[in-house]
């Protein structure tokens, strides 16, 4: 039964919230698991809806899996069959092209669908086939499918991405892992999931050095250990607490912030006047703003500004005088919620598909919104949050996607949202 989420604008944030297990750092470890036939432990998993379609397909190649306590999760992978993958799940879960490195390194051989996900652009499996054609796989287009073999006795050899790509640089990362040689990675993204599966690999076994530079090293094995592993928070989920705390004039104490993975956010949030304490508990404190001066918010890779923050963003240049540059550059389809922040009455004007321009201030009015992607969804419950009168978002299952039941943990700060049957 489809949902939506019923707003009522008008009330600052105040309280504590605490960021939960990080989305994009749990696929692919989970995927991970699948190169041993030990037992895995995977704890502080969030309770979100990518995580329990990964859940499903990796049980429906037969992996025993089980919940041992509620965020945490016991993979045993000893007898799975890549033939049995969901191709249904796979079409429309970006993170099942994770799946690709696991299964061809312990299979020499496997068949997926081209993954699915957000409309956010384009975003072609381009960079992963490149790579994987480095390391001598044969890569043969089939109706709606891909097969992959690797025809050849793996050696050591360096592999040159052809951009900054997160799961590019995990699946050949774990692929790596799978193979009794070297590998040199290159163009390697650097980003805090690069940097936890890095963390994941060393527990099974895996040699790796350079994790979190653009150069990683990998020496792996045929035969992985289990491991047992405590899932860093999500510093996108963070970040978007602060920002929403921000745009709502509160106060609120955001706990199990990965601040360390979020330094240049921080120096924008000091540039554009917002009041903050970083606490040594690895919390932030957020204070009720009095001015707000900004000029530019540009997505790029880490550790530049996440694109995946660049939405709240965009929100919070509404309330800021003068004119904001919104650019992402990495997604073509990135900026489609500023559509709907025009209706509710914001002042944008589109340059092309990856810039645009935000005049403020703006009162927001409430209005009936579609939500297109997981961070556009977010970024439109914080202008619902700030806006006048009622604000409806439809489209809701993009939101839970990678925020576990966010309308509860906001009504905790006082925030006026239900969800609803739509």
């Amino acid at each position: 039964m489809a949902e939506k989420f019923v707003i009522q604008g008008g009330k600052c944030l105040t309280g504590e919230i605490e960021a939960r297990g990080a989305k994009n750092a749990a696929f692919p470890i989970l995927v991970a698991s699948l190169l041993t036939k030990k037992e895995c432990i995977i704890e502080n998993l969030p309770l979100i809806e990518d995580v329990f379609r990964m859940v499903e397909i990796i049980k429906g190649m037969g992996a025993d899996i089980s919940w041992v306590e509620e965020r945490t999760l016991k993979i045993r992978a000893k007898d799975i069959d890549p033939s049995k993958v969901r191709e249904d799940l796979v079409c429309i879960f970006r993170g099942s092209v994770l799946l690709i490195g696991p299964l061809l390194g312990r299979f020499g051989k496997v068949k997926l669908p081209k993954p699915g996900g957000c409309i956010i652009g384009a975003r072609p499996i381009t960079t992963h086939l490149d790579a994987f054609s480095q390391f001598g796989v044969k890569i043969k287009p089939k109706n709606k499918n891909f097969e992959f073999e690797l025809r050849q006795k793996p050696k050591d050899r360096t592999v040159v991405l052809n951009e900054f790509s997160v799961t590019g640089t995990e699946n050949i990362m774990i692929f790596a892992s799978s193979i009794p040689a070297k590998t040199h990675i290159k163009i390697a993204d650097s980003d805090y999931q690069v940097q936890e599966l890095a963390k994941f690999l060393r527990k099974m076994g895996v040699r790796i050095k350079g994790a979190g530079t653009h150069n990683i090293s990998i020496e792996g094995s045929k035969k992985l250990k289990g491991a047992r592993h405590y899932l860093m928070a999500d510093p996108i989920e963070a970040g978007t607490f602060i920002l929403m705390a921000a745009a709502t004039k509160g106060k609120v104490l955001v706990k199990n912030v990965e601040v360390k993975y979020l330094e240049f956010f921080f120096k924008k949030l000091k540039d554009f006047g917002i009041p903050f304490e970083i606490l040594k508990d690895n919390s932030v404190k957020v204070f009720p703003r009095k001015s707000l001066k900004m000029d530019k918010i540009q997505s790029l890779p880490y550790p530049g500004l996440p694109t995946d923050l660049q939405s709240a963003f965009g929100v919070l240049a509404t309330q800021a005088p003068g004119s904001t540059l919104i650019h992402d550059p990495l997604y073509e389809g990135r900026l489609k919620y500023l559509e709907e922040l025009n209706k509710m009455g914001a002042e944008i004007y589109f340059a092309d598909p990856h810039r645009a321009i935000v005049n403020g201030p703006t009162q927001l009015y409430g209005r009936e919104l579609n939500s297109y992607d997981l961070r556009g969804g977010a970024a439109l419950i914080i202008a619902g949050l700030i806006a006048k009168g009622q604000t409806t978002i439809n489209n809701i299952y993009q939101v839970d996607r990678g925020y576990e039941r966010i309308e509860e943990r906001l009504k905790k700060l006082g925030a006026d949202i239900k969800r609803v049957k739509a």
